[in-house]
C-alpha cells in the first residue's frame, strides 16, 4: 500500500526534473527586446572583406556593426586585421548564434556580441561602424553617426547609401552589390 502511493508522488518528481533539465539555461536565455525592423540577410565574405578593406581597417580600430546578425564582420575584422568588433543585434537568437561562432572563430578575447537596439546603443568607442540596413533606417540613423562618432570615423555600408542627405565619398561595385564609406569630419 505505502508503494502505491509513492509511486504519484515519484512519477510528479520525475517530471519535474526532466522539466528543470530540458530548460535553457538562464544563462544563454537573451530577452527579446523588440521585433527586428528588418529581416536579417547575411552580406556575403567577398562583400565584408571588401566593405574592411575600403574602410581601411587596421588592428588599432574598434569596429562596430550595427545590426550584426550572426556576427560574421566584427568576427572578420579582428582575424584578418587584429582590430576589435562590437556587434549590436536586436535578435536574441542571432546574438547567440554570433556567441556561438566566436567561440568557433578564436577571437572572443577581441571581439564581443550585444543584445541591443541599435538606435539606443553608446557607438562613441567606435572608429569604423558597419552596416546593412534599408535606407529609411539609415536615413533615421545619419544624427546618431554625426553625433555620436568622433571625427576620423568611417562608416561602410552594404547596398543602400544615405541618399542626398549624406552623399558617400567612396562607392565600390563588389560583383554586382554595392558598398559604400563615409567619414565623420
Amino acid at each position: 500500500m505505502e508503494t502505491i502511493a509513492r509511486r504519484p508522488l515519484l512519477w510528479v518528481a520525475a517530471v519535474l526534473a526532466m522539466a528543470v533539465l530540458a530548460a535553457p539555461s538562464a544563462a544563454r536565455q537573451i530577452p527579446r527586446l523588440r521585433a527586428p525592423d528588418v529581416k536579417y540577410v547575411p552580406s556575403p565574405d567577398s562583400v565584408v572583406d571588401a566593405m574592411l578593406a575600403l574602410a581601411h581597417v587596421t588592428a588599432t580600430d574598434v569596429v562596430y556593426d550595427l545590426g550584426s546578425g550572426d556576427g560574421r564582420i566584427p568576427i572578420a575584422a579582428a582575424k584578418k586585421y587584429g582590430a576589435r568588433g562590437v556587434g549590436i543585434e536586436i535578435d536574441p537568437i542571432l546574438v547567440r548564434r554570433a556567441n556561438d561562432n566566436l567561440a568557433r572563430a578564436g577571437v572572443a578575447d577581441r571581439v564581443r556580441f550585444v543584445n541591443q537596439d541599435l538606435f539606443e546603443a553608446n557607438i562613441s568607442e567606435a572608429t569604423v561602424v558597419a552596416v546593412y540596413l534599408l535606407p529609411r533606417m539609415l536615413t533615421r540613423l545619419i544624427p546618431k553617426l554625426k553625433r555620436g562618432l568622433r571625427p576620423g570615423a568611417r562608416i561602410v555600408s552594404n547596398q543602400f547609401d544615405m541618399g542626398d542627405e549624406w552623399p558617400p565619398e567612396q562607392s565600390q561595385d563588389v560583383n554586382g552589390l554595392m558598398i559604400y564609406l563615409w567619414t565623420i569630419r
